[in-house]
Protein backbone atom coordinates (compact mmCIF):
# COMPACT_ATOMS: atom_id res chain seq x y z
CA UNK A 1 0.00 0.00 0.00
CA UNK A 2 1.27 3.20 -0.90
CA UNK A 3 2.50 5.98 1.60
CA UNK A 4 -0.90 7.84 3.37
CA UNK A 5 0.44 10.44 5.41
CA UNK A 6 3.58 12.17 6.25
CA UNK A 7 3.53 13.66 9.50
CA UNK A 8 5.98 16.40 9.39
CA UNK A 9 7.75 19.48 11.21
CA UNK A 10 7.23 18.33 14.49
CA UNK A 11 9.67 16.41 17.14
CA UNK A 12 9.63 12.98 16.96
CA UNK A 13 10.40 11.54 20.61
CA UNK A 14 11.64 7.88 21.21
CA UNK A 15 13.43 6.56 24.45
CA UNK A 16 16.70 6.72 23.00
CA UNK A 17 16.30 10.12 21.36
CA UNK A 18 14.36 13.49 20.48
CA UNK A 19 14.63 15.94 17.57
CA UNK A 20 12.80 17.58 14.51
CA UNK A 21 12.26 15.10 12.65
CA UNK A 22 8.79 13.43 10.33
CA UNK A 23 7.01 10.11 10.15
CA UNK A 24 5.76 8.74 7.39
CA UNK A 25 2.82 5.98 7.58
CA UNK A 26 1.46 3.95 5.09
CA UNK A 27 -1.61 1.47 5.43
CA UNK A 28 -1.32 0.52 9.19
CA UNK A 29 1.87 1.14 9.69
CA UNK A 30 4.64 3.59 10.07
CA UNK A 31 6.88 3.39 6.60
CA UNK A 32 10.10 5.75 7.84
CA UNK A 33 10.80 7.76 10.51
CA UNK A 34 13.51 10.67 10.19
CA UNK A 35 15.13 12.92 13.19
CA UNK A 36 17.88 15.37 11.99
CA UNK A 37 21.22 14.90 12.91
CA UNK A 38 23.75 17.79 14.17
CA UNK A 39 23.44 19.45 11.09
CA UNK A 40 19.81 19.54 10.44
CA UNK A 41 20.15 17.08 7.42
CA UNK A 42 18.07 13.54 7.24
CA UNK A 43 19.04 10.16 4.83
CA UNK A 44 16.39 10.20 2.13
CA UNK A 45 16.68 8.34 -1.25
CA UNK A 46 20.31 7.19 -0.63
CA UNK A 47 21.14 10.89 0.04
CA UNK A 48 21.40 13.36 2.86
CA UNK A 49 19.27 16.45 2.28
CA UNK A 50 18.15 19.30 4.56
CA UNK A 51 15.00 17.71 6.87
CA UNK A 52 12.57 21.28 5.27
CA UNK A 53 13.35 19.56 2.13
CA UNK A 54 12.09 16.13 3.17
CA UNK A 55 8.49 16.77 2.58
CA UNK A 56 8.58 18.39 -1.01
CA UNK A 57 10.78 15.19 -2.04
CA UNK A 58 7.95 12.89 0.02
CA UNK A 59 5.61 14.00 -2.19
CA UNK A 60 6.81 14.27 -5.27
CA UNK A 61 7.56 10.38 -4.53
CA UNK A 62 4.05 9.49 -2.84
CA UNK A 63 1.99 11.83 -4.71
CA UNK A 64 -1.23 10.48 -3.07
CA UNK A 65 -0.09 11.12 0.52
CA UNK A 66 -1.24 14.05 2.85
CA UNK A 67 1.09 16.19 4.13
CA UNK A 68 0.06 16.87 7.39
CA UNK A 69 1.88 20.38 9.12
CA UNK A 70 2.58 20.05 13.28
CA UNK A 71 4.74 22.80 13.80
CA UNK A 72 6.01 23.28 17.32
CA UNK A 73 4.39 19.83 18.40
CA UNK A 74 5.71 16.60 19.75
CA UNK A 75 5.55 13.02 18.35
CA UNK A 76 5.53 10.09 20.93
CA UNK A 77 4.46 6.28 20.47
CA UNK A 78 0.33 5.60 21.01
CA UNK A 79 0.70 4.82 25.05
CA UNK A 80 0.23 1.28 26.21
CA UNK A 81 -1.50 1.40 29.59
CA UNK A 82 -0.76 -2.46 31.28
CA UNK A 83 -3.08 -1.59 34.03
CA UNK A 84 -6.69 -0.37 33.59
CA UNK A 85 -9.96 -0.97 35.01
CA UNK A 86 -12.93 -0.80 32.53
CA UNK A 87 -15.57 -2.85 34.30
CA UNK A 88 -16.90 -4.86 31.44
CA UNK A 89 -18.21 -8.04 32.50
CA UNK A 90 -20.09 -7.31 35.55
CA UNK A 91 -20.43 -3.45 35.98
CA UNK A 92 -21.11 -1.62 33.02
CA UNK A 93 -23.42 1.39 34.70
CA UNK A 94 -19.48 2.62 35.86
CA UNK A 95 -17.67 2.18 32.42
CA UNK A 96 -17.23 -0.28 29.65
CA UNK A 97 -14.13 -1.47 27.23
CA UNK A 98 -16.16 0.82 24.46
CA UNK A 99 -16.25 4.16 26.38
CA UNK A 100 -13.27 3.78 28.90
CA UNK A 101 -11.12 2.52 25.70
CA UNK A 102 -12.75 6.35 24.03
CA UNK A 103 -11.33 8.49 26.75
CA UNK A 104 -7.89 6.55 26.67
CA UNK A 105 -7.47 7.28 22.67
CA UNK A 106 -8.07 11.06 23.68
CA UNK A 107 -5.20 10.61 25.72
CA UNK A 108 -3.05 9.53 23.77
CA UNK A 109 -3.24 5.84 25.07
CA UNK A 110 -3.41 3.94 21.78
CA UNK A 111 -3.10 0.15 23.47
CA UNK A 112 -4.32 -1.13 27.04
CA UNK A 113 -4.32 -4.19 29.35
CA UNK A 114 -7.13 -4.46 31.25
CA UNK A 115 -7.40 -6.60 35.15
CA UNK A 116 -9.15 -9.55 35.87
CA UNK A 117 -10.93 -7.98 38.76
CA UNK A 118 -14.43 -7.89 36.47
CA UNK A 119 -17.09 -10.03 37.56
CA UNK A 120 -17.11 -13.05 37.01
CA UNK A 121 -13.49 -12.19 37.55
CA UNK A 122 -11.41 -13.63 34.85
CA UNK A 123 -9.14 -16.39 36.18
CA UNK A 124 -9.88 -19.05 33.18
CA UNK A 125 -9.49 -19.78 29.45
CA UNK A 126 -13.03 -19.05 28.90
CA UNK A 127 -13.77 -15.94 31.05
CA UNK A 128 -11.04 -14.73 28.77
CA UNK A 129 -12.32 -15.52 25.41
CA UNK A 130 -15.41 -14.29 26.42
CA UNK A 131 -13.58 -10.96 27.08
CA UNK A 132 -11.84 -11.17 24.03
CA UNK A 133 -14.75 -11.62 21.88
CA UNK A 134 -16.38 -8.40 24.18
CA UNK A 135 -13.61 -5.96 23.06
CA UNK A 136 -14.07 -7.02 18.97
CA UNK A 137 -15.22 -3.86 17.03
CA UNK A 138 -16.04 -1.97 19.85
CA UNK A 139 -12.76 -0.60 21.55
CA UNK A 140 -10.76 2.34 20.20
CA UNK A 141 -7.49 0.94 21.08
CA UNK A 142 -5.70 -1.87 20.96
CA UNK A 143 -6.80 -4.67 23.58
CA UNK A 144 -5.40 -7.31 25.71
CA UNK A 145 -6.09 -8.64 29.23
CA UNK A 146 -4.18 -10.14 31.85
CA UNK A 147 -5.10 -13.43 33.89
CA UNK A 148 -6.06 -13.46 37.52
CA UNK A 149 -4.63 -15.98 40.04
CA UNK A 150 -6.42 -17.50 42.79
CA UNK A 151 -5.59 -19.87 45.34
CA UNK A 152 -7.41 -22.56 43.18
CA UNK A 153 -6.71 -22.14 39.37
CA UNK A 154 -3.14 -22.63 38.96
CA UNK A 155 -3.30 -26.31 36.89
CA UNK A 156 -5.70 -23.51 34.68
CA UNK A 157 -3.03 -20.85 34.09
CA UNK A 158 -0.63 -23.90 33.75
CA UNK A 159 -2.72 -25.60 31.01
CA UNK A 160 -3.03 -21.98 28.88
CA UNK A 161 0.56 -21.74 29.71
CA UNK A 162 1.34 -24.85 27.61
CA UNK A 163 -1.62 -24.47 25.12
CA UNK A 164 -3.76 -26.95 26.26
CA UNK A 165 -6.91 -25.09 26.35
CA UNK A 166 -9.07 -22.67 24.11
CA UNK A 167 -6.68 -20.23 24.22
CA UNK A 168 -2.85 -20.05 24.69
CA UNK A 169 0.22 -17.93 25.87
CA UNK A 170 0.04 -14.94 23.18
CA UNK A 171 -4.05 -14.42 24.26
CA UNK A 172 -2.47 -12.94 27.47
CA UNK A 173 -0.67 -10.08 29.75
CA UNK A 174 0.64 -10.96 32.74
CA UNK A 175 -0.73 -13.28 35.78
CA UNK A 176 -2.48 -10.52 38.36
CA UNK A 177 -1.89 -11.75 41.95
CA UNK A 178 -3.09 -10.16 44.40
CA UNK A 179 -0.71 -10.19 47.73
CA UNK A 180 -2.18 -9.91 50.97
CA UNK A 181 -5.39 -7.36 50.02
CA UNK A 182 -7.29 -7.87 47.21
CA UNK A 183 -10.69 -6.29 45.01
CA UNK A 184 -13.36 -8.73 43.91
CA UNK A 185 -12.31 -11.44 46.05
CA UNK A 186 -9.13 -12.89 44.51
CA UNK A 187 -6.46 -12.83 47.61
CA UNK A 188 -3.90 -15.28 47.22
CA UNK A 189 -2.70 -16.16 50.48
CA UNK A 190 -1.78 -19.83 50.30
CA UNK A 191 2.11 -20.45 50.59
CA UNK A 192 2.51 -22.90 48.46
CA UNK A 193 0.70 -21.64 45.29
CA UNK A 194 2.18 -18.25 45.93
CA UNK A 195 5.97 -20.32 45.68
CA UNK A 196 4.14 -22.11 42.41
CA UNK A 197 2.97 -18.88 40.88
CA UNK A 198 6.38 -17.12 41.45
CA UNK A 199 8.47 -20.19 40.21
CA UNK A 200 6.48 -19.35 36.80
CA UNK A 201 9.34 -17.19 34.87
CA UNK A 202 7.06 -17.43 31.29
CA UNK A 203 5.08 -14.31 32.01
CA UNK A 204 5.19 -11.29 33.84
CA UNK A 205 3.68 -11.86 37.90
CA UNK A 206 2.06 -8.39 38.49
CA UNK A 207 1.46 -7.54 42.03
CA UNK A 208 -0.73 -5.76 44.43
CA UNK A 209 1.31 -5.15 47.24
CA UNK A 210 -0.98 -4.92 50.38
CA UNK A 211 -1.23 -6.60 53.91
CA UNK A 212 -4.36 -7.27 55.07
CA UNK A 213 -3.87 -7.63 58.43
CA UNK A 214 -2.23 -4.47 59.14
CA UNK A 215 -5.03 -2.45 56.65
CA UNK A 216 -7.84 -4.43 58.78
CA UNK A 217 -6.24 -3.76 62.71
CA UNK A 218 -5.88 0.43 61.12
CA UNK A 219 -9.59 0.24 59.92
CA UNK A 220 -10.82 -0.90 63.36
CA UNK A 221 -8.48 1.26 64.87
CA UNK A 222 -10.13 4.29 62.75
CA UNK A 223 -13.64 2.85 63.59
CA UNK A 224 -12.96 2.91 66.96
CA UNK A 225 -12.01 6.54 67.31
CA UNK A 226 -13.95 8.20 64.33
CA UNK A 227 -17.21 5.78 64.42
CA UNK A 228 -18.91 6.34 60.61
CA UNK A 229 -17.03 9.51 60.16
CA UNK A 230 -13.78 8.44 59.84
CA UNK A 231 -12.47 11.51 57.80
CA UNK A 232 -10.42 10.58 53.86
CA UNK A 233 -7.47 11.99 55.36
CA UNK A 234 -7.35 8.94 57.46
CA UNK A 235 -6.61 6.74 54.08
CA UNK A 236 -3.22 7.15 54.00
CA UNK A 237 -3.12 6.05 57.62
CA UNK A 238 -5.64 3.04 57.13
CA UNK A 239 -4.10 1.65 53.63
CA UNK A 240 -0.66 2.29 55.66
CA UNK A 241 3.12 2.91 54.20
CA UNK A 242 3.70 -0.40 56.72
CA UNK A 243 1.06 -2.20 54.76
CA UNK A 244 2.74 -1.52 51.13
CA UNK A 245 6.18 -2.24 52.63
CA UNK A 246 5.79 -5.76 53.91
CA UNK A 247 3.74 -7.18 51.37
CA UNK A 248 6.32 -5.98 48.75
CA UNK A 249 9.28 -7.27 50.46
CA UNK A 250 7.47 -10.73 50.58
CA UNK A 251 6.98 -10.16 46.69
CA UNK A 252 10.19 -9.01 46.43
CA UNK A 253 12.43 -11.76 48.59
CA UNK A 254 10.31 -15.18 46.28
CA UNK A 255 11.49 -12.89 42.93
CA UNK A 256 14.54 -12.79 43.95
CA UNK A 257 14.48 -16.49 44.99
CA UNK A 258 12.98 -17.93 41.63
CA UNK A 259 14.26 -15.72 39.40
CA UNK A 260 10.58 -14.48 38.85
CA UNK A 261 9.72 -11.57 35.97
CA UNK A 262 8.16 -9.71 39.06
CA UNK A 263 6.40 -6.60 37.87
CA UNK A 264 5.42 -4.40 41.44
CA UNK A 265 2.25 -2.54 40.51
CA UNK A 266 1.57 1.33 41.71
CA UNK A 267 4.27 1.81 44.25
CA UNK A 268 3.36 4.42 46.23
CA UNK A 269 6.64 4.67 48.81
CA UNK A 270 10.08 5.53 49.01
CA UNK A 271 11.06 2.75 50.96
CA UNK A 272 9.33 0.83 48.38
CA UNK A 273 11.75 2.59 46.10
CA UNK A 274 14.63 2.12 47.90
CA UNK A 275 13.93 -2.00 47.83
CA UNK A 276 13.31 -2.16 44.30
CA UNK A 277 16.17 -0.37 43.54
CA UNK A 278 18.27 -2.80 45.85
CA UNK A 279 16.48 -6.22 44.45
CA UNK A 280 16.47 -5.38 40.91
CA UNK A 281 20.34 -5.28 41.30
CA UNK A 282 19.90 -9.17 42.21
CA UNK A 283 17.19 -10.03 40.13
CA UNK A 284 16.58 -7.69 36.95
CA UNK A 285 14.08 -9.14 35.24
CA UNK A 286 12.33 -7.21 38.48
CA UNK A 287 10.34 -4.24 37.04
CA UNK A 288 8.59 -1.30 38.71
CA UNK A 289 5.54 0.81 37.86
CA UNK A 290 3.69 3.77 39.43
CA UNK A 291 0.70 5.92 37.63
CA UNK A 292 0.10 9.56 37.48
CA UNK A 293 -2.13 9.77 40.43
CA UNK A 294 0.93 9.04 43.07
CA UNK A 295 3.37 11.17 41.00
CA UNK A 296 1.16 14.14 41.27
CA UNK A 297 -1.10 13.91 44.18
CA UNK A 298 -0.45 14.06 47.51
CA UNK A 299 -1.56 13.34 51.42
CA UNK A 300 -2.19 16.95 52.22
CA UNK A 301 -5.02 17.01 48.84
CA UNK A 302 -7.41 14.57 50.75
CA UNK A 303 -8.66 17.22 53.40
CA UNK A 304 -9.79 18.57 49.86
CA UNK A 305 -10.70 16.29 47.57
CA UNK A 306 -12.11 13.40 49.98
CA UNK A 307 -13.43 10.51 48.18
CA UNK A 308 -12.38 12.18 45.12
CA UNK A 309 -8.70 10.71 46.35
CA UNK A 310 -9.24 7.54 47.93
CA UNK A 311 -7.35 4.79 45.72
CA UNK A 312 -5.57 1.21 46.76
CA UNK A 313 -3.23 1.82 47.90
CA UNK A 314 -3.17 5.17 49.22
CA UNK A 315 -1.50 8.38 47.85
CA UNK A 316 1.19 8.93 50.02
CA UNK A 317 3.27 12.21 51.23
CA UNK A 318 4.87 14.73 49.46
CA UNK A 319 7.85 13.24 50.54
CA UNK A 320 7.28 9.67 48.55
CA UNK A 321 6.04 12.32 45.35
CA UNK A 322 9.46 13.91 45.52
CA UNK A 323 10.87 10.40 45.53
CA UNK A 324 9.12 9.01 42.77
CA UNK A 325 9.62 11.68 40.65
CA UNK A 326 13.62 11.44 41.04
CA UNK A 327 12.49 7.38 40.48
CA UNK A 328 10.57 8.10 37.50
CA UNK A 329 14.15 10.65 36.11
CA UNK A 330 16.52 8.25 36.99
CA UNK A 331 14.75 5.16 35.42
CA UNK A 332 13.96 3.31 38.38
CA UNK A 333 10.60 3.05 37.53
CA UNK A 334 10.04 1.28 34.36
CA UNK A 335 6.03 1.37 33.99
CA UNK A 336 3.45 4.26 34.09
CA UNK A 337 -0.29 2.09 34.67
CA UNK A 338 -2.98 4.93 35.04
CA UNK A 339 -4.95 2.35 37.13
CA UNK A 340 -7.44 3.94 35.70
CA UNK A 341 -10.76 2.66 38.39
CA UNK A 342 -14.04 4.77 37.52
CA UNK A 343 -16.99 4.61 39.97
CA UNK A 344 -20.05 6.65 39.67
CA UNK A 345 -20.07 10.24 41.40
CA UNK A 346 -22.90 9.06 43.75
CA UNK A 347 -21.06 6.05 44.76
CA UNK A 348 -17.61 8.32 45.84
CA UNK A 349 -20.14 10.75 47.46
CA UNK A 350 -21.04 8.08 50.25
CA UNK A 351 -19.03 8.28 54.37
CA UNK A 352 -15.50 6.88 54.02
CA UNK A 353 -16.34 3.19 55.08
CA UNK A 354 -18.77 2.84 51.58
CA UNK A 355 -17.04 5.14 49.46
CA UNK A 356 -15.48 2.76 46.88
CA UNK A 357 -11.55 3.11 46.12
CA UNK A 358 -10.46 3.90 42.23
CA UNK A 359 -9.78 6.71 40.38
CA UNK A 360 -10.76 7.35 36.26
CA UNK A 361 -7.43 8.78 35.52
CA UNK A 362 -6.22 7.87 32.02
CA UNK A 363 -7.00 10.53 29.63
CA UNK A 364 -4.97 12.36 32.03
CA UNK A 365 -1.88 10.46 32.28
CA UNK A 366 0.41 11.83 29.15
CA UNK A 367 -0.08 15.71 29.88
CA UNK A 368 0.53 14.84 33.76
CA UNK A 369 3.59 12.90 32.93
CA UNK A 370 4.77 15.97 30.56
CA UNK A 371 3.81 18.85 32.99
CA UNK A 372 5.72 16.69 35.63
CA UNK A 373 8.77 16.46 33.10
CA UNK A 374 8.66 20.19 32.36
CA UNK A 375 8.50 20.98 36.47
CA UNK A 376 11.16 18.12 36.99
CA UNK A 377 13.37 18.72 34.09
CA UNK A 378 13.31 15.24 33.23
CA UNK A 379 13.99 14.35 29.88
CA UNK A 380 11.12 13.49 27.34
CA UNK A 381 13.05 10.53 26.06
CA UNK A 382 12.29 9.34 30.16
CA UNK A 383 8.35 9.53 29.45
CA UNK A 384 8.84 8.17 26.30
CA UNK A 385 10.36 4.59 27.56
CA UNK A 386 7.50 4.71 30.47
CA UNK A 387 4.73 5.30 28.53
CA UNK A 388 4.78 2.78 26.22
CA UNK A 389 8.25 1.76 24.88
CA UNK A 390 9.22 -0.23 28.07
CA UNK A 391 5.65 -2.07 28.51
CA UNK A 392 6.02 -3.33 24.91
CA UNK A 393 8.91 -5.00 25.41
CA UNK A 394 8.08 -6.44 28.98
CA UNK A 395 4.90 -8.16 27.55
CA UNK A 396 6.51 -8.65 24.48
CA UNK A 397 3.58 -6.89 22.24
CA UNK A 398 4.55 -7.22 18.54
CA UNK A 399 5.26 -4.42 16.35
CA UNK A 400 3.85 -1.39 19.07
CA UNK A 401 4.70 0.82 21.35
CA UNK A 402 7.97 2.55 20.00
CA UNK A 403 8.49 4.69 16.48
CA UNK A 404 10.25 2.38 14.26
CA UNK A 405 9.70 1.77 10.50
CA UNK A 406 7.81 -1.45 10.35
CA UNK A 407 5.57 -1.00 13.85
CA UNK A 408 1.93 -0.07 13.94
CA UNK A 409 1.13 3.24 12.98
CA UNK A 410 0.15 4.27 16.85
CA UNK A 411 1.59 7.44 17.51
CA UNK A 412 0.07 10.51 19.68
CA UNK A 413 0.96 14.23 18.80
CA UNK A 414 1.02 16.40 21.64
CA UNK A 415 1.33 20.37 21.85
CA UNK A 416 3.15 22.36 24.80
CA UNK A 417 -0.48 24.20 24.95
CA UNK A 418 -1.78 24.77 28.66
CA UNK A 419 -5.04 23.25 29.33
CA UNK A 420 -7.61 23.07 32.89
CA UNK A 421 -8.89 20.23 33.09
CA UNK A 422 -12.72 19.75 33.41
CA UNK A 423 -15.30 16.78 34.63
CA UNK A 424 -17.67 17.88 32.01
CA UNK A 425 -15.00 17.28 28.86
CA UNK A 426 -13.26 14.40 31.58
CA UNK A 427 -14.43 11.73 28.57
CA UNK A 428 -15.59 9.36 31.33
CA UNK A 429 -19.27 7.19 31.40
CA UNK A 430 -18.65 8.21 35.22
CA UNK A 431 -18.31 11.89 34.35
CA UNK A 432 -15.96 12.62 36.64
CA UNK A 433 -12.06 12.93 37.40
CA UNK A 434 -9.62 13.99 40.37
CA UNK A 435 -7.74 16.35 38.05
CA UNK A 436 -10.50 18.52 37.32
CA UNK A 437 -8.97 22.16 38.17
CA UNK A 438 -5.62 20.83 37.53
CA UNK A 439 -4.06 23.18 35.03
CA UNK A 440 -1.48 21.45 32.94
CA UNK A 441 1.44 22.28 30.67
CA UNK A 442 0.22 19.97 27.47
CA UNK A 443 -2.58 18.87 25.39
CA UNK A 444 -3.22 16.06 23.14
CA UNK A 445 -3.93 17.15 19.86
CA UNK A 446 -3.32 14.19 17.29
CA UNK A 447 -3.94 10.37 17.69
CA UNK A 448 -3.47 7.55 15.19
CA UNK A 449 -4.80 3.76 15.81
CA UNK A 450 -3.33 1.66 13.59
CA UNK A 451 -2.52 4.36 10.74
CA UNK A 452 -6.37 5.80 11.12
CA UNK A 453 -6.62 9.58 12.70
CA UNK A 454 -8.88 8.75 15.44
CA UNK A 455 -8.45 11.99 17.69
CA UNK A 456 -7.87 15.42 15.58
CA UNK A 457 -7.67 18.85 16.94
CA UNK A 458 -8.04 16.91 20.06
CA UNK A 459 -11.84 15.99 18.85
CA UNK A 460 -12.36 12.32 18.27
CA UNK A 461 -13.25 11.11 14.57
CA UNK A 462 -14.15 8.29 12.95
CA UNK A 463 -15.09 5.22 14.63
CA UNK A 464 -13.60 2.06 17.07
CA UNK A 465 -10.34 0.40 14.92
CA UNK A 466 -8.52 -1.47 18.16
CA UNK A 467 -7.26 -4.71 17.38
CA UNK A 468 -6.16 -7.28 19.29
CA UNK A 469 -2.98 -7.68 21.09
CA UNK A 470 -0.63 -10.46 21.07
CA UNK A 471 2.10 -11.40 23.49
CA UNK A 472 4.94 -12.96 22.39
CA UNK A 473 5.61 -14.12 25.90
Amino acid sequence: MGAKYLLGNLTVVTGAAAGRGCIAVSGEHISGVWIEDGEGRVRYGGEDIPLPALAARFSTDNPDAEILDFAGMYAFAGGIDAHVHFREPGMTGKADMESESLAAVLGGVTSYIDMPNTNPPTVTARRLSEKLAMAEGRSWGNYGFHLGATNSNLDEINDILDGKGLIGPDSFGGIKVFMGSSTGNMLVDDESTLSSLFRIRRKEILVHSEDEGIIRRNMQAAADRYGEDIPFSEHVSIRSRQACIRSTIKALELAMKYGTRLHVLHVSTKEEVEMIRAAKALNPDITAETSANYLWFCADDYDRMGSHLKCNPSVKTAEDRAALRAALGSGLIDTIGSDHAPHLAEEKDRKYMCAPSGLPSIRQTLPVLLTIASEEEIPLTRIASVFSEKAAAMFGIRDRGVLREGSKADIVIVSPEEQTITNTESGYRCGWTPYEGAVLKWSVKEVLVNGCRRVTGGKVTGCPNGQRLSFDR
